[in-house]
């Protein structure tokens, strides 16, 4: 049976990518979009992440809502928890057009944004104005010239603070140049002690993630997971987009930037298992890549994450993806005799590494 849902999806796709990525946010705000009202919620569902109750495991990813402008309606999607941005001190406008691509072969997308946005002190306006029932994040960026990026994250953090219920440190993002060179342990140590800092002076501290990219040896996962600990780190997002494009066949598939959807399954599970494993089960984890079922997202909650996220499959598959994974989660945790989505947490992280 064809839904509206379907015929919207399928005048979405007859424009380019980027255009229709802006049309969806337009619809959002028009109500034209049909909603589940709020938060999936169950007592199997219930998780947490840090010190944050979540209704259910499933969280939109950065950089759908990359400015704030959608909170209301995302809020009323299904989703347990938000993460909006990613947000520079200074508004920005990304890499030269064309930058998002469509491999429809590959149910996947390649992006090369780099950063774009409105700047943190329009961003953080519409965060203040707008209130919502779940939690919600910031992805905290770089901007691309500045001459210290370390303390870019420090200021918009300072700026996004009190409106906001966790701030997530981007450093894994391929279309920024060299920003992935945070990623390395001497600058990684630097700032998240800087990020530390900044967050104990603000009035109401919160929790800070960290993301990471899948494209890191063993030993490199190995630093971040110890430095995460040393740092108090309320959870680590894995992962962001990859460089990698093996197996791909849709006509763009070398086109530059980060790949994400159905392709990133694999890699970037078992970049999640190795790092429950690396961090000794003692700081929460987030799955995110290739998620575009209930089993995908079962399957990520048994390599050791706490919640997933979702972002490049609702192109494909729209917002009512939302509320089937995480009722379909539900399902999948009574099948298999678990009164809560704790006790299905790691269970396979071996068979990942």
């Amino acid at each position: 049976m064809i839904t509206l849902e379907d015929i919207g999806l399928k005048f979405l796709h007859y424009f380019d990518p980027e255009r229709a990525h802006g049309l969806s946010i337009q619809a959002l705000n028009l109500r034209l979009v049909p909603l589940h009202g709020g938060p999936v919620t169950s007592p199997r569902l219930a998780t947490s992440i840090g010190s944050i109750a979540l209704a259910n495991p499933v969280g939109l990813a950065a950089g759908y809502d990359k400015n704030a402008q959608a909170l209301s309606p995302l809020s009323k999607a299904g989703f347990s928890f938000l993460e909006v941005g990613a947000a520079t001190p200074l508004p920005q406008a990304g890499n030269p057009k064309p930058r998002l691509f469509r491999l429809l072969q590959d149910h996947a997308v390649i992006n090369r944004f780099g950063f774009n946005n409105q700047g943190i002190e329009a961003i953080a306006r519409r965060l203040a104005q707008t209130s919502t029932s779940i939690p919600r994040g910031l992805n905290l960026g770089a901007n691309k010239d500045s001459a210290d990026r370390a303390n870019d994250f420090g200021d918009v953090l300072n700026v996004a603070a009190p409106h906001i219920d966790f701030a997530t440190v981007n450093i894994s993002s391929p279309n920024t140049e060299k920003l992935r060179d945070l990623q390395g342990k001497a600058a990684l140590e630097d700032l998240l002690g800087r990020i530390k800092v900044t967050n104990a002076k603000l009035v109401r501290p919160i929790p800070i993630f960290l993301k990471i990219a899948p494209d890191l040896t063993d030993a490199e996962i190995q630093d971040i997971a110890d430095l995460a600990l040393a740092s108090g780190l309320s959870a680590i997002i894995c992962t962001n987009t990859t460089l990698d494009r093996d197996g791909l066949h849709s006509s763009d598939r070398d086109q530059k930037g980060g790949l994400s959807g159905r392709p990133l399954f694999e890699k970037s599970t078992r970049v999640l298992a190795k790092m429950r494993v690396a961090t000794a089960n003692k700081i929460d984890l987030v799955g995110v890549g290739g998620i575009s079922s209930a089993e995908d997202a079962y399957a990520k909650i048994h390599a050791g994450a706490c919640a997933v996220q979702l972002y490049s499959a609702m192109i494909y598959q729209g917002l009512s993806l939302v509320p089937k994974i995480a009722l379909g989660m539900d399902h999948l945790l009574a099948n298999d005799g678990f009164d809560q989505l704790g006790q299905a947490i790691g269970v396979t992280t071996e068979s990942w590494l």
